[in-house]
């Protein structure tokens, strides 16, 4: 049930005074505006006309920020503008402030004495942000792939920052959402006390990675705040909005934990598949540093579950707020629950001629394999362009694909596998596995890091494959025709994984899979020739 604490504000008289300009402006925006809206949430308070919007501080005292006074107020709505120009610059506007004539008229940007002051921004369609469409449907590939663009552009921007008072932080944080969830009605006990041990024993165990993290300037100035209704579809494009302002502090973070809110709002929204691929997508361009760091992101992810059910939780408490946020809340408590808790990983391989759909199936299967955010991708067409020193367009000469290159490939392909199995996320091997030897050691490396281990060997007709190969567009491929006709001819030794024919849709291929991996009855094998 809903609690009935009051939120933590300031003085009577400075919220009733707050309260009387708040009116006036749900009076003056709103009156003229053919779709005008009032928006509240926890900390602010946001007016929408026909094509601005005026976002107001609201006047409280929280644990993580403090806008109680009317000079403090305007100093974060001056820092908002300031550090949101960087990420959307198309959206903000100016510090605007809210004044009183002489005869107590109120004015927007009048010359009277302020009493208020109000960020100013361009109106979008607020039923664009990304909590939004997540919520109405889901974020197809193309659009999940530009919002981790997006990410990763605004990490590479930021510099990198001390990571000592980050590190110092993570505990408080910790030690704050869980007296708050005591402090809430409704919370299972046990729930909290397993929560608040996971989460410290995770960063205790995890605190020399951090601190290599830090070490390698992976601690920066971030968003900070990045679940998806603080990112909106603008001009066809995700655009961050919305960054902390308030406290630097809590803005400067692992670029991790940045991102992690993003994913887990995905996951919250039940949008796995995206989730899975802002996750691959992000560390395309992949480094031992980067890879070295994923053993974090369950606890992130969990602390940025458990910080929105916090946020939310506080929400509830606010007289206009509804029993429906106290129930998400929950949703996001139970999450967080989840999340620290991550289940052992899998190792998949995906091996097949040219042609059969290897990259469709990992793609498709990758987001449904625990832990969230699913497996990460590991493909020996892009492994290969990598090593190589060329983008994944461009096609390579021949002596790339001599015996001892491919050999390279695939201990590379190997190696990064076992390195991200080694921290507790499963892994696809997108590769043709034509050898007998090297589905051997695939096989090898799923026992020595005593990890489950699913083959799947794609087949489908050499017409079929040859199509497929001719429509394929900028792909980091470079199979031909006379590649598909040398495979027929290759034998293919003792083949012990599961068949799937890969004739057929690539729904079809998909549902055959995910049977394998399910551990469910399936449908039997098809010959092979050996």
């Amino acid at each position: 049930m809903k609690p009935e604490k009051p939120a933590n504000a300031t003085t009577s008289t400075e919220v009733d005074r707050q309260e009387r300009v708040l009116d006036f402006l749900g009076g003056t925006v709103l009156s003229d505006a053919k779709d005008g809206r009032r928006i509240d949430t926890h900390a602010s308070v946001v007016f929408l006309d026909d094509n601005r919007a005026l976002k107001v501080k609201r006047a409280v005292r929280l644990p993580f920020l403090d806008y109680s006074t009317l000079e403090k107020r305007k100093g974060a709505c001056e820092e908002e503008l300031k550090i949101n120009s960087a990420y959307a610059p198309e959206l903000y506007r100016r510090v605007v402030p809210i004044t009183r004539r002489d005869d107590g008229v109120f004015e927007v940007g009048g010359t009277g004495t302020p009493v208020e002051w109000a960020v100013e921004m361009v109106r979008f369609d607020e039923q664009r942000t990304f909590d939004r469409i997540a919520e109405a449907e889901t974020i197809h590939p193309a659009l999940a792939a530009a919002l981790a663009d997006a990410i990763l552009r605004s990490h590479d921007k930021a510099a990198p920052a001390d990571g000592k008072t980050w590190l110092a932080s993570i505990p408080s944080i910790i030690d704050r959402n869980t007296t708050k969830f005591r402090a809430m009605g409704g919370l299972e006990p046990a729930a909290i006390d397993h929560l608040h041990a996971r989460s410290h024993d995770t960063f205790a165990r995890l605190r020399t990675l951090l601190e290599r993290r830090a070490a390698w300037g992976f601690v920066r100035r971030c968003h900070g705040d990045l679940h998806l209704a603080n990112i909106a579809l603008v001009n066809g494009q995700p655009l961050l909005f919305d960054a902390i302002e308030f406290d630097p502090v809590i803005a400067t973070t692992d670029v991790l934990y940045d991102l992690a809110f993003t994913l887990m709002d995905l996951l919250h929204f039940d949008n796995g598949a995206a989730a899975n691929i802002v996750f691959n997508r992000y560390l395309a361009e992949v480094t031992a540093e980067r890879l070295d760091g994923i053993g974090i992101l369950p606890l992130f992810l969990s602390m940025r579950a458990a910080i929105r059910a916090h946020v939310l939780f506080t929400r509830s408490e606010q007289a206009w707020a509804s029993e429906a946020i106290w129930q998400e809340a929950k949703r996001y408590f139970d999450l967080a629950g989840r999340l620290v808790m991550p289940k052992s990983p899998t190792l998949v391989g995906i091996g097949g001629m040219s042609g059969t759909g290897k990259s469709v199936l990992a793609r498709g299967l990758a987001g449904m394999i625990e832990p969230p955010p699913g497996a990460l991708l590991v493909r020996s067409d892009v492994v290969r362009k990598h090593l190589f020193n060329a983008d994944e367009i461009t096609a390579l000469p021949d002596a790339a694909y001599q015996p001892g290159a491919s050999a390279r490939v695939y201990e590379t392909v190997l190696g990064t596998a076992r390195h991200v199995l080694a921290q507790g996320f499963s892994v696809i091997l997108d590769a043709s596995f034509m050898q007998e030897m090297q589905r051997r050691a695939v096989a090898r490396l799923a026992r020595e890091t005593h990890v489950r281990f699913v083959g799947l060997f794609l087949i489908a007709g050499l017409a079929i494959r040859l199509t497929r190969i001719a429509d394929r567009k900028h792909d980091a491929s470079d199979a031909t025709r006379d590649v598909a006709l040398k495979q027929e001819t290759t034998a293919i030794g003792a083949l012990d994984w599961h068949v799937v024919d890969a004739s057929g849709t690539p729904d079809d291929m998909l549902r055959r899979s995910v049977c394998y991996l399910s551990e469910g009855r399936c449908e039997p094998n098809l010959d092979v020739e050996q």
